[in-house]
């Protein structure tokens, strides 16, 4: 008779026990913005290579700063910095696609350690050129569609730029964290940053025209912590130069980048 009670009693233990487990850790949830109006982004000319004019017959823009109505900033490179235990699991694939002569998405994020597979989509030739200040550059090249180059990145660093020497136009950006708590804001602005031990958090951001940002966040096991965090617009304005008209060096002569500041 005792020995069924103890057990009920220690399987209703375990069974109660089990949700506070799983929700050990918490989640931060987020919106990145500009105040005032966003910077216009160049205008793309492909003459250069007359099959990336094909592929693009309405001539795109950069994607420097992707901005709604309402100031909400995608392409933001969001990451929480500290001292962590090692993440569970293995890494989810990241894939650096080249379509349509641009790159895609323009900013990714990585684990130090995780290797990034950057594909060739375009029947045509494309160099994938990796900039980095922590000994971490790669220079190879993609003769054709199909070709996949995986790229290791062990040392962390915001940002590994990655550009094609072929196609000046082309860029891309990867953020190398040390641990999974990163996120890249959407089309809306928004992130969502999952299974961060509680704490106050210190969260890092990147953005490739208005740099870096940072606040912080008290995360708290089984609940969403919210952070809201604005470029303000007289500071982001003062970030670049007023460029009226940038011009690619002299191998791509062909190949002129207009900027329109009254858009």
């Amino acid at each position: 008779m005792y020995q069924k009670i103890f057990a009920a009693a220690l399987a209703a233990t375990v069974l109660t026990a089990a949700p506070a487990s799983a929700q050990a850790t918490g989640t931060i949830v987020g919106h990145i913005k500009i105040t005032g109006k966003a910077l216009a982004n160049p205008m793309i000319r492909m003459g250069a290579d007359p099959m990336c004019g094909k592929m693009n017959p309405t001539r795109p823009r950069q994607e420097i700063v992707v901005a709604g109505p309402d100031g909400s900033l995608a392409n933001a490179f969001v990451h929480v910095t500290g001292a962590f235990p090692a993440a569970a699991g293995e890494p989810q694939t990241v894939v650096l696609a080249q379509k349509n002569c641009m790159y895609s998405p323009r900013v990714i994020g990585v684990r130090a350690g995780q290797a990034v597979s950057i594909r060739n989509d375009d029947n045509l030739i494309h160099n994938v050129h990796g900039l980095s200040t922590r000994g971490q550059e790669f220079n190879i090249s993609q003769p054709k569609a199909g070709m996949v180059y995986k790229a290791t990145l062990k040392n962390e660093e915001v940002m590994v730029h990655v550009k094609c020497d072929i196609h000046a136009w082309m860029n891309a950006y990867i953020g190398v964290v040390p641990n999974a708590f990163y996120a890249v804001t959407d089309g809306g602005g928004a992130f969502t940053i999952a299974n961060v031990p509680p704490g106050k958090r210190t969260v890092s951001v990147w953005h490739e025209r208005y740099g870096p940002l940072t606040g912080t966040v008290d995360v708290k096991a089984g609940q969403k912590a919210t952070l809201e965090l604005t470029y303000p617009g007289a500071a982001a304005q003062k970030a670049v130069a007023d460029v009226r008209e940038i011009v690619v060096p002299a191998d791509a002569t062909e190949i002129l980048i207009q900027a329109s500041t009254s858009e």
